[in-house]
């Protein structure tokens, strides 16, 4: 097969741009919440207990987000498979970015009493029923534009929107406790980076609403009618796709909110590490996730995806028994850590773009994406920071190492019984 010269990357420039971007931006919303939780949602929506009951309390209302999601990769799946990507993708967004925006102007316990967490948790819930049409579809976006000897690197843009929403998010967070007071923070220099997702928001809405329908979505429409419920259909005739990649996304999920939630929350509570300096070395160990991501996707292209996914669910498995001994080792060994832990998620990230995709045919794809990644999201990232903190107050950080080797070792074995998953 001729390779394509690198006027491709050209010509969909557009296209890579649209992905990234809504990626990033989504992601951006997901995770300032996500570190809200771990330093200030606590005893700002739930006083009266002790710091580690706060934390618990606070990690719930983050998986509130992780359930939402599947039943908004069922809703943006039926219209991206029915009406179109575009549209769908434009939709997923502004229900993102009007829940983060509102949170910012959320009262606390103190004003409001149980309001104030019942309004935080329904504002999650938009959060992640918003991510759970957009993850999908920025990868069919990708992928559908990309010829077939690019597939993974096309696939991997998208990706990449995790690492710079996580770097944007928490460089944000890092600012503010440069230049505020500990008093100012709490009290409301947290709503900033929530506010800060309205102009995002706009950017992502004018770069998607100049896109067109991708080529394999138009082929799919021309060759016959949209299915009446893509959801039926995909159940139906990909149960073995549905739930084999499920299992297999596992441990991208564990990973990823072990290395950041659990970490920043464990880190700046029991071990005593000061907010902005644990912020600081979270951003540069994400840095090594993103080159997770662009190697893997370039190993997949060359070699084969599931392989690739494979070698970094074995690598995440092993690394977590090294969890214990160097997050108890210093500031300098768990930035170590990290990274490592960091680089095998970006292995097994980066991959999913394009190989999700190629379990289903277009005319499904949507929904068969959305709600295999989403699912497999609250198997995997939605309890995760939750279980981690309980299993270190109880038994120790080996517990929660124990726990991600297994995350790699079910998400390996689900791999390895997906090698004859046809590809679309």
């Amino acid at each position: 097969m001729t390779q394509p010269s690198s006027n491709v990357y050209a010509a969909n420039q557009r296209v890579l741009w649209a992905s990234l971007a809504g990626t990033t931006i989504e992601f951006y919303d997901f995770y300032i919440y996500a570190t809200a939780a771990s330093l200030v949602f606590g005893p700002l929506f739930f006083p009266g207990s002790s710091p580690s009951v706060q934390l618990l309390q606070a990690y719930a209302t983050f998986s509130l987000a992780f359930i939402a999601r599947p039943l908004g990769s069922v809703v943006f799946g039926h219209f991206g498979d029915r009406v179109g990507r575009k549209s769908t993708l434009v939709a997923s967004l502004l229900c993102m970015g009007v829940s983060t925006v509102a949170i910012a102007f959320l009262p606390t316990y103190e004003t409001a009493g149980w309001w104030a967490p019942a309004a935080l948790s329904l504002l999650r819930f938009g959060q992640g029923f918003g991510l759970g049409g957009e993850w999908g579809g920025a990868a069919l976006l990708a992928v559908e534009n990309a010829p077939d000897s690019h597939r993974s690197r096309f696939g991997m843009v998208p990706q990449l929107g995790a690492p710079l929403g996580f770097i944007f998010a928490n460089g944000l967070f890092v600012l503010l406790g440069l230049v505020l007071t500990p008093e100012d923070f709490v009290a409301w220099g947290w709503r900033l980076p929530f506010l800060a997702s309205a102009a995002l928001v706009g950017v992502g809405l004018w770069v998607r609403l100049r896109l067109t329908e991708t080529p394999a979505f138009a082929k799919a429409m021309a060759e016959a009618p949209p299915p009446k419920v893509p959801f039926a259909d995909v159940l139906k005739h990909y149960p073995r796709e549905v739930f084999g990649g499920i299992f297999a996304v596992i441990c991208t999920f564990a990973t990823f909110y072990i290395a950041t939630a659990f970490a920043l929350g464990y880190g700046t509570t029991t071990l005593k590490y000061p907010r902005e300096t644990f912020l600081l070395v979270q951003l540069a160990a994400i840095l090594f996730m993103a080159f997770g991501i662009v190697l893997s996707g370039t190993l997949a292209d060359k070699f084969d995806e599931r392989r690739v996914l494979m070698a970094g669910c074995g690598g995440a498995g092993i690394v977590g028994f090294l969890l214990a001994p160097m997050m108890s080792g210093g500031l300098f060994s768990t930035w170590m850590f990290l990274s490592l832990t960091l680089v095998f998620m970006g292995m097994t990230y980066g991959p999913l773009g394009s190989w999700l995709p190629g379990l289903f045919p277009a005319r499904v794809r949507y929904t068969g994406v959305s709600i295999t990644f989403n699912v497999g999201g609250i198997l995997g990232g939605a309890v995760t920071p939750f279980i981690a903190q309980a299993l270190a107050a109880r038994g120790g950080l080996p517990q929660v190492g124990y726990y991600l080797t297994a995350a790699g070792v079910i998400s390996f074995l689900a791999l390895s019984l997906l090698k004859r998953a046809h590809r679309h």
